[in-house]
């Protein structure tokens, strides 16, 4: 199994980025975003099943969107007004199975990435 996340950078407040995750190896009904602040500790962004069922950090509603192209095994976070507390390090993960109550929690992910570094300058 490999998630390959990529499209971290450097981005002024205000600005836009977006994330891909390549995942492979297994078919995953459940795929997320956490971040990892330095000093902090890691934290749900989104979430998102096969069926199509969505959840977001109360920090990032209405400004990320996540979505997924089945096709493509690929798992994207597009991350709109980004502000200078959005700077981190952003894990994709993902787990074959989902457990819909269960979904904001880090136990509910058996795979992680590597984590790509996103910064954003004020």
């Amino acid at each position: 199994v490999q998630l390959q996340a990529s499209g971290g950078g450097l981005v002024q407040s205000g600005g836009s980025l977006r994330l891909s995750c390549a995942a492979s190896g297994s078919i995953f009904r459940l795929m997320g975003w956490y971040r990892q602040a330095p000093g902090k500790q890691r934290e749900l962004v989104a979430t998102l099943t096969d069926a199509g069922d969505y959840d977001y950090a109360d920090s990032v509603k209405g400004r990320f969107t996540i979505s997924r192209d089945n096709a493509k095994s690929t798992l994207y976070l597009q991350m709109n007004s980004l502000k200078p507390e959005d700077t981190a390090v952003y894990y994709c993960t993902a787990d074959p199975g989902v457990i819909l109550s269960n979904v904001r929690e880090p136990s509910a992910y058996h795979y992680w990435g590597q984590g790509t570094v996103v910064t954003v300058s004020s």
